[in-house]
Formats: structure tokens, C-alpha cells, sequence
């Protein structure tokens, strides 16, 4: 059996991996890790959850403690890309967990902050830098970053920089590294899914690489139990989210909307329904997402109601469920939503709330998953469609697929390269969005309800007061 020990690791590297409790690799930490201390660039395809960074990070490290420290230049040796801020920090933590004893110097650079600290940090000697695009192109642009010194470039999560639109600026930081040093620098490019427009990526910025495939042509996610509820409308929809969290065993939930707005306008109905929850997009100060995610690893948040933001690089322990309030608008994203939950062998629940202008992009996901995933009614909550009429409406909804962004590089806000929004545009349809206070009225019952308001609303458990 591979254990860590066998990869005969430097003495500090090897104390740092005991002492966080790791003795046996993962699959792709198995395979990637004896590739990258050879000196090859490496692709490695592999779901979320199975130590894709430690895959990267525990070789990178191996290699700056056991070469010759260079002594011009003041750059960074390791230079990691990331698509969002959440997983630059996570990249960053794990750096300071297994590098902990090195005396190395690591720093972050990320949109949504000032530069202030950020020109401090690169006016200084570094060994390892994680970075959004956006906002190192901006210090590039400001010649503060010196890529003389490095080694080593990781480009994590690859096929969410594709899906992102954010191909040119990760093209034009490679070009600026080979322009700026002479010798060959060691590529390594992580990704969920192994797609067409990732291999072709792949093939322009790495010398004959080691490819590690572990991602499944199909996701399975057999420890997850996947749900999913026809609905009218979005009012509708929060009727039924308040009657699921009220009845489901819900201990920590994420959420997903499709915009900005929408996260802002849910998480806000949600609290007024006596529930305690946030909201987490691209628009957010980094320091208000910062205090966001720190109530929710420490648990005294239970609903998170975010965008896709949150589908990669956020992993929380134990969290039960994932909602998806509104579908995302990229098929391959719901996979990475679900992925929150089910995680290092714990089981999950993963619900969907489906109205007729969701069916398009339900389609969509069909195709990723390899099936059909069969609509259910809620008690309590049934749709007053028929079935004919929910099918027929949902042939007639148009198509709304998130386009790539073209990139901005002002590095303010946002929660992709340097600050952009991950959110999707407003999707269009017949039904309204959850900003809107519309009422429904239940047939056959009398009864008329605003969104967030009615009976149902009130019968919450006492845990999300």
C-alpha cells in the first residue's frame, strides 16, 4: 500500500503531513505526486473531494525545499492559479498546513481587496503565490510582478477558468512567465472535468504531460440522494423550500440562486422566515464573504444562499444538503453544486426545485448525469399545473444558457478572476423571479399566500432560529 512515507519526502514536508493526520494518499495524490517530483508536467482529471490540491501542492513543496534557492529576483517560484477567491484561499491554507516548518514566504493575491498590502507582499522576496488572474494581469500591467524566479505553475480548476470565458488572461500571465525567465518551467493543470476545450488547453501549455484520469465519464454520486420537485412558479418554489427545511432533518444547507440579486433578496426572505442564513456572490467585499464563510465552517450559520461561488473550492464538513433553488445555467455546474455534499464518505441530500422555465437547462443535466431525473410532487406544496401543462410549458421556455463573460481587469468585486461575478444573467420565462412578491393561490384551498409569507412559512424548527 502507498503511504506518504514512501514518497521519501523532505523531513519538514513529511513532520507537516504526521502532524495533520495523513498517512495514506488519495488516488490521484497516488499517481500525481511521483510524476510532479520527476519534473513532468502533469493533467489530472478528478472529481471534487478526492485531494486534487494536495495532489499539487505536497510535490511543489517537495521541490522548492530541494533545490537551489535562486538568488536574484524576488517573484514567486510556485505560482498557483485559481478561478475564485474561496479556492485561492483553500489552495493557500493547505500551502501553510504542509509548509508549515519550511520558513517559506507565501502570500495571496485576489480582487475584492486594496492593493495596499497586495504591493507590500510583491515588493518582497515570495516562494509561493496563489492568485486570481484578474488581479495579478492588474499588478503585471503596474510591472510589480516578477516571474524570474519561477519553477512552478499550477492552473487549478481549468475547466471552471473555460467556462468563466477567462482563457486570454491565463494565456497572456503564461506568456509573461516564459518572457521572463530562460529556463523550462513545470506545468501542472488540474480539472473536475476533462472536457474538449481543456484537453486543447492542455495541449498548448504542457510538454508531454503525465495525465492522470480518475474523473468519471459519468459522475456517480452513490452516496448522495438526489431529489427533485415540480413547481410553478418562484414564489412557489420558496413555499417549498420553507416546508422542506421545516420537515427535512436540515442541519447546515447551501443554497444555490442564480444571480447576485437573487441570492441577496432569498437569504433576506429566508431570515424574515425565522431562519438563519446569508447570502455569498461576487459582489460581495472580500471581507464581508470572509465573514460569511467563517460563520458557516463554524457552524453558527445554517443556510447559505449563494451563487455559483460556492459550487467549487468550498468545502464544508458534514453539510447535508445542497438546494438548488434555481438550476445552474452551465449543466456541468450542478455536478460541482452537489459536491458540496457527500463528502470523505459521509452521505448527502441534493434537492432541486423545478419550474417550467428550468426544464431546458434540466435537459441539460440529464445529459452530464446519463439520466432522468424523475419530477416528484411536494405533499402540501403540489404544483396546480397538470402534467400536460407543466410538460407544455416547459417545451415552449426558452433556452437561457450562461455565456462566458468577456474578461474585466479591474480587479474590483466579483468573485472570479480578479474580482468578475460568477452569476449568470436573469433568466428568462414565464415565471417571475424571486424578487417579486406575486401571490399564488392554491386551488381548491382558498387560500392566498405572498412569497415567503403564508401558514407554511411559520412551522420552522427551533435549530435555524
Amino acid at each position: 500500500m502507498t503511504t506518504f512515507a514512501s514518497f521519501n519526502l523532505h523531513p519538514h514536508l513529511q513532520a507537516a503531513i504526521e502532524a495533520a493526520g495523513f498517512t495514506t494518499p488519495t488516488p490521484v495524490q497516488a499517481q500525481a505526486i511521483p510524476a510532479v517530483m520527476d519534473g513532468r508536467d502533469l493533467i489530472a482529471s478528478a472529481q471534487t473531494g478526492t485531494g486534487k490540491t494536495g495532489a499539487f501542492v505536497i510535490p511543489a513543496l517537495q521541490r522548492l525545499l530541494t533545490t537551489p534557492v535562486p538568488r536574484e529576483g524576488r517573484g514567486p517560484r510556485l505560482l498557483v492559479l485559481t478561478p475564485t477567491r474561496e479556492l485561492a484561499q483553500q489552495v493557500m491554507e493547505a500551502v501553510k498546513l504542509f509548509g508549515k516548518t519550511s520558513g517559506m514566504r507565501v502570500g495571496v493575491i485576489v480582487g475584492g481587496v486594496g492593493y495596499g498590502m497586495q504591493y507590500t507582499l510583491l515588493a518582497g522576496r515570495l516562494d509561493v503565490l496563489v492568485a486570481t488572474p484578474g488581479r495579478l494581469i492588474d499588478h503585471l500591467e503596474q510591472r510589480r510582478v516578477d516571474f524570474s524566479r519561477t519553477e512552478v505553475v499550477v492552473l487549478d480548476e481549468a475547466d471552471r477558468m473555460l467556462d468563466m470565458g477567462f482563457l486570454k488572461p491565463v494565456e497572456r500571465i503564461m506568456a509573461a512567465i516564459t518572457a521572463a525567465t530562460a529556463k523550462k518551467i513545470q506545468t501542472l493543470l488540474f480539472t473536475a472535468t476533462l472536457t474538449p476545450s481543456v484537453s486543447k488547453v492542455a495541449d498548448r501549455v504542457l510538454r508531454n504531460p503525465v495525465k492522470v484520469e480518475l474523473a468519471p465519464a459519468k459522475p456517480n454520486h452513490s452516496l448522495i440522494t438526489q431529489r427533485a420537485y415540480r413547481a410553478d412558479s418562484q414564489e412557489h418554489k420558496f413555499l417549498q423550500l420553507v416546508e422542506l427545511l421545516g420537515v427535512e432533518r436540515v442541519d447546515q444547507a447551501i443554497i444555490f440562486s442564480a444571480t447576485k440579486h437573487g441570492s441577496d433578496k432569498l437569504a433576506e426572505k429566508l431570515t424574515k422566515a425565522g431562519f438563519t442564513s446569508a447570502a455569498l456572490h461576487g459582489g460581495m467585499k472580500q471581507n464581508a464573504r470572509k465573514r460569511t464563510l467563517d460563520q458557516l465552517h463554524r457552524g453558527s450559520l445554517k443556510l447559505l444562499v449563494a451563487t455559483d461561488v460556492a459550487a467549487r473550492g468550498l468545502d464544508v464538513k458534514e453539510l447535508g444538503h445542497v438546494i438548488n433553488f434555481d438550476l445552474p445555467q452551465v449543466a456541468e455546474d450542478y455536478v460541482h453544486r452537489i459536491g458540496r455534499t457527500g463528502r470523505s464518505g459521509s452521505s448527502g441530500v441534493a434537492i432541486s426545485l423545478i419550474a417550467p422555465s428550468d426544464v431546458p437547462m434540466l435537459r441539460d443535466i440529464e445529459k452530464v448525469l446519463g439520466k432522468k431525473m424523475e419530477l416528484a410532487q411536494l405533499p402540501g406544496h403540489e404544483s396546480i399545473l397538470t402534467h400536460d401543462e407543466f410538460a407544455r410549458q416547459g417545451a415552449l421556455a426558452p433556452r437561457s444558457r450562461k455565456q462566458p463573460r468577456k474578461p474585466n481587469f479591474s480587479g474590483a468585486g466579483g468573485g472570479g478572476f480578479g474580482g468578475r461575478s460568477q452569476s449568470g444573467p436573469k433568466r428568462s420565462g414565464a415565471a417571475p423571479s424571486h424578487g417579486g412578491f406575486q401571490k399564488r393561490s392554491h386551488a381548491g384551498s382558498g387560500r392566498s399566500e405572498g412569497f415567503g409569507g403564508g401558514e407554511r412559512a411559520a412551522k420552522r424548527p427551533s435549530r435555524f432560529r
